[in-house]
């Protein structure tokens, strides 16, 4: 791997967006540090290896009913056959060490969601942001999106300082706007990236990731 830094070039964005079938393709995804690919029950294995009741503790939809490898591939089974749903494992070193997805895709009006589960071994390094990258560069660069956003239980503190620290706007809060499987009515915390604001958050996560090198 070279130390020399990565220099951040001015990208020219899609006029028009890619076919609605490509929006909802999982293509593998390489990066410096990580590589995207599709999330399969092969990783089930790792994922279980590596969690802890925190990993899975905000979740929207919830996560795997028990802590086994079993549990671990239903839930990647049931997140699969979501629709308007792709999903990724989060490779460091050939290993998931979490999983990145567009949790809900509207290539009619031209946006994603992104979600995003890491496991605990994962968290504080270059993992999160270049995971966010990649899909955010698939996202204005590749696909046409206008928007990308982001919804985070309103407890979770450490998402929502991800989030403010990667440059996304904060919109609002949608109070008890989703409901749990254990039945508790979240709030969700609303941050957003438009199509004019990508090239100033690609370079804040091109410098993190290049610090880290230097």
């Amino acid at each position: 791997m070279s130390d020399a830094p990565v220099l951040l070039s001015v990208v020219s964005l899609p006029a028009a967006p890619a076919p609605p079938a490509e929006w909802l393709l999982a293509p593998t995804l390489p990066g410096r540090f990580v590589t995207l690919e599709a999330l399969t029950e092969a990783h089930a294995e790792a994922l279980n290896a590596g969690a802890d009741a925190d990993t899975v503790a905000m979740l929207a939809r919830g996560g795997p009913e028990a802590a086994t490898v079993q549990a671990w591939a239903d839930y990647i089974t049931r997140l699969n056959a979501l629709p308007n749903r792709i999903n990724w494992a989060v490779l460091l070193d050939g290993r998931a060490v979490g999983r990145i997805s567009y949790s809900e895709v509207k290539t009619s009006d031209r946006w994603v969601e992104i979600g995003t589960m890491l496991l605990p071994a994962a968290r504080g390094g270059v993992v999160n942001p270049e995971s966010k990258l990649l899909l955010l560069t698939r996202a204005f660069e590749v696909l046409g999106a206008n928007r990308v956003h982001f919804k985070v239980d309103a407890r979770n503190a450490r998402s929502l300082a991800a989030m403010r620290k990667l440059g996304a706007v904060q919109e609002g809060t949608l109070r008890q706007f989703q409901v749990r499987p254990d039945g508790f009515a979240r709030d969700s915390v609303m941050f957003s990236i438009v199509r004019e604001e990508w090239q100033g958050v690609r370079a804040g996560l091109e410098a993190r990731l290049n610090a880290s090198t230097s």
